[in-house]
């Protein structure tokens, strides 16, 4: 019972990632909704990889959310759960109270896009299927994205890797590393071009929460602040899976998003 806050992961992770955040704000009384997005964690795994996409997980997100028949949702999206609870609210703006976004971006590009070597690795088809597929890249790796690079040791990359243990259910990571444009007429442009067009009208309480440290999404936060002017931020030595680092900041600035 109580407001409802919907925490939503990216990629590679699972609702896992929120759990130290979630200790945080059950006292606050809020009601925490923590999907697993289809590929990842306990949902089902699809073996076809062409299904994802923005809007092919908004719409997945949409559908819980009118399932559960949940309003006034505080969204709180990180990595590609920014983009995808956005254009969830673009498309269901009644359901929004507030928002929450840490590390991600809802900046549709205009120019051609700057890449990290990660997406760009991403992008070579045969080694980028070899290291997802049979290495679980880049779980190994995960630390090395961190402010804090102990907080990404071998006991939180066990969790992560847990759902992709079996080959065949490796197929969603390699695919959310390529929904990230490379060129201008990559199909996020335009899904990001609705995302960004709502994030630049919304009216109601916004709170950035931001990893500095971060080398794939840290650089974002010019571009947020511009689409949100009269948000707060919250600036850390966090890294990108700023959940395991930073987590009572986090719960923080979603219990006063609820409260406003």
């Amino acid at each position: 019972s109580g407001p409802v806050v919907l925490l939503q992961h990216g990629n590679p992770m699972w609702s896992y990632l929120w759990r130290r955040v979630i200790a945080r704000l059950i006292p606050g009384g809020v009601r925490v909704i923590a999907p697993d997005l289809v590929g990842f964690g306990l949902s089902s795994k699809p073996a076809d990889a062409s299904i994802h996409s923005i809007e092919f997980h908004a719409n997945q997100i949409s559908a819980l959310i009118g399932a559960l028949q949940l309003e006034s949702v505080t969204i709180v999206g990180q990595d590609w759960g920014g983009p995808i609870v956005g254009l969830t609210a673009a498309r269901h703006p009644e359901w929004i109270h507030g928002c929450v976004f840490s590390n991600t971006t809802l900046v549709q590009p205009t120019k051609q896009p700057r890449t990290t070597a990660f997406h760009r690795f991403a992008n070579q088809p045969l080694l980028s299927n070899f290291a997802f597929k049979q290495l679980n890249y880049p779980i190994p790796f995960l630390h090395k994205v961190q402010g804090d690079k102990t907080s990404m040791g071998r006991r939180q990359k066990r969790a992560y890797a847990y759902p992709l243990r079996r080959r065949a259910d490796r197929v969603a990571p390699l695919a959310l590393a390529r929904m990230v444009p490379q060129t201008l007429d990559h199909p996020s442009v335009q899904t990001l071009g609705e995302v960004d067009e709502w994030a630049r009208s919304f009216r109601g309480p916004v709170q950035l929460v931001w990893g500095t440290k971060d080398p794939i999404l840290g650089r974002s936060l010019k571009k947020m602040e511009a689409l949100f002017p009269s948000a707060p931020v919250v600036r850390t030595d966090a890294g990108h899976f700023l959940q395991e680092e930073v987590p009572m900041k986090l719960a923080e600035a979603i219990l006063q998003v609820v409260a406003s």
